[in-house]
Formats: C-alpha cells, sequence, structure tokens
C-alpha cells in the first residue's frame, strides 16, 4: 500500500512517520483521534493539514494495525 501524504525522514522527528515532511508525527493525528478530538477540531488547530492528511493517517493505523507481531 502506498502513502502519498506520509513521509519517514531520520532528519524529521527522529525518523517517525510524519504528514508531508512536516514536524507532525501521525502518532499526535491519532493521539487526538483517539482523545475525542473531532476532524473538525484539529484541522482548527494545525491550519496547514488538510483533510486527507488525517484520512490516510487513519489508513496508515489500519495498515500497520494488520500487521502480525506473534503475538497470540
Amino acid at each position: 500500500m502506498r502513502f502519498e501524504r506520509i513521509t519517514v525522514d531520520p532528519n524529521v522527528c527522529t525518523g517517525k512517520p510524519c504528514i508531508r515532511g512536516l514536524r507532525l508525527p501521525v502518532s499526535r493525528i491519532l493521539g487526538l483521534l483517539a482523545s475525542g478530538e473531532t476532524r473538525e477540531s484539529i484541522l482548527k488547530a494545525y491550519p496547514y493539514l488538510e483533510s486527507e492528511d488525517i484520512e490516510e493517517s487513519l489508513r496508515y493505523a489500519a495498515y500497520l494495525s494488520e500487521d502480525e507481531t506473534g503475538v497470540k
């Protein structure tokens, strides 16, 4: 699966997956959603984000959750 809006650069946020090379980790977006923030409130708090960034963050999380971890 390809992710156009998620980048990994060792020089940005210590290599954590980020939104479009910005210093905003995908984990931050997911954490905000998990804590009950709405998409609208996230977009308002981070005006440089686009709705598609949030959508791709969720797709990325779903993709990673399907990875086998060996836990039974």
